[in-house]
């Protein structure tokens, strides 16, 4: 473009991988620094919600490559004044969403537990939290950051919550006729009831909605282990088993995800689809029989 003469507004497609390693508190630094040895920059605790200015730890040749066009992009504008405008886009889920990503691995198989055609489900690393927005708040704001962003800058697009994975798979169990009123570990004697009970207290300084066993893993009280084996979720008379794949742990995971977006707030841009309403519409989209032939 810079070469032909014209010059629309880019926005870039960059990622919330870019920030990777992100510590939450000083236990967690602590654990990563055993695992990893040197970590740079030093962390100033915590590093949640996740700011534009967060270091860049990528943990991924994914994320190293995001981190690349990241800079690329702003430099076209710096040396070549191109409108240039780079999002790190926090996770966005919905209907279509790939199979061998983690919402599309929980609703598929909530689908198929629902059809008849599955037992149980199987999955790796319930722990990990992930700001999940709709793909449609996320395209709504790469329009706002084409109409209104500063070329040159960065803006993150998420929906300023978080949410764990075994929340979502519990709310997937809730949208499919199957509410959740118990869980217990598989091993270890790990109870909780009412896990899916509505709580608004304030975590990182930002109040959010997240669910009664989220507020527990966020303030360390509760964490499942691969030795746990799995989780039964007692759903009225019916039993789920959650049972946990020691393949699908994941080699270097993020722990948390958590989108500060405040930046882009002040151009006008907001979440307004819920977690619930992605699950719905992923489920929906999976018990399509044509979907699911």
């Amino acid at each position: 473009m810079r070469i032909k003469g014209v010059n629309p507004t880019i926005v870039f497609a960059g990622s919330s991988e870019e920030y990777g390693l992100v510590f939450n508190s000083e236990e967690h630094y602590s654990l990563m620094k055993e695992k990893y040895g040197k970590i740079f920059p030093e962390p100033e605790i915590p590093e949640v919600p996740i700011k534009e200015t967060n270091p860049l730890r990528p943990m991924s040749p994914y994320a190293v490559s995001k981190v690349y066009g990241d800079y690329l992009m702003r430099n076209y504008h710096y040396t070549y004044g191109l409108n240039t405008v780079v999002s790190r886009a926090f996770n966005h889920e919905g209907a279509g969403r790939g199979i061998m990503f983690v919402t599309s691995v929980v609703t598929n198989q909530v689908a198929e537990l629902k059809s008849g055609n599955l037992d149980k489900i199987t999955i790796g690393n319930v722990n990990a939290f992930r700001d999940w927005s709709h793909v449609m708040d996320i395209i709504n704001g790469y329009c706002v950051l084409a109409d209104k962003g500063q070329y040159g800058d960065v803006y993150n697009l998420g929906s300023m919550r978080t949410t764990s994975v075994l929340s979502y798979i519990l709310l997937s169990l809730e949208n499919a006729g199957m509410p959740v009123d118990r869980i217990e570990s598989m091993n270890n004697n790990k109870v909780i009831d009412n896990p899916i009970d509505r709580d608004y207290s304030e975590f990182y300084g930002v109040a959010f909605e997240k669910t009664n066993v989220d507020k527990m893993l966020l303030e360390g009280s509760l964490e499942f282990l691969l030795e746990d084996k799995g989780i039964i979720a007692h759903c009225g008379e019916k039993r789920v088993p959650i049972e946990f794949n020691p393949e699908r742990f994941r080699p270097s995971e993020v722990p948390i995800l958590f989108a500060d977006t405040t930046k882009v707030q002040e151009l006008g841009f907001k979440a307004t689809y819920s977690v619930e309403d992605i699950i719905r519409d992923q489920l929906n989209y999976f018990l399509d029989e044509k979907k699911r032939a």
